[in-house]
């Protein structure tokens, strides 16, 4: 992983997490308008203050990975009881990215977003192990 390029982006897009988070969620559900209902009774500004400290958190764990493994298998468990299904990842990611690029604005560069998307890979295969875990545990 391209631990530079994703520490230089995202301590660009950070200090403007509430856009971030406000880009993120519009897009989500411009791209995945059947997403939306998984979100009827949550509030919103509390979710978005959660994932932008998950993401502060893997900002702060990027050169040690391994430390955060569990609460990102604990996350993809989580999420099994909110309805995501694994194909969800893919398009939460691409949203992602795409969202970190905006904010970014000129200051994004092609390497930030191939090294977010090697991260993402990560932190997806390791919810999706947790998912894994919570769908035979509840079987």
């Amino acid at each position: 992983m391209n631990v530079n390029a994703l520490e230089t982006s995202f301590d660009v897009v950070a200090p403007r997490g509430e856009d971030l988070m406000d880009v993120f969620y519009a897009r989500l559900f411009e791209a995945a308008p059947a997403a939306q209902p998984l979100f009827a009774h949550v509030d919103l500004k509390k979710q978005k203050a959660m994932l932008l400290g998950a993401l502060v958190l893997l900002r702060k764990s990027l050169r040690d990975l391994v430390s955060i493994a569990p609460k990102l298998r604990d996350m993809g468990a989580r999420h099994v009881a909110y309805g995501a299904r694994p194909e969800h990842y893919a398009i939460v990611g691409a949203v992602l990215i795409a969202s970190m690029a905006e904010v970014a604005g000129p200051r994004w560069q092609p390497e930030h977003a191939r090294a977010w998307a090697e991260a993402y890979g990560v932190v997806q295969a390791l919810m999706l192990e947790g998912a894994a875990l919570a769908e035979e545990a509840a079987a």
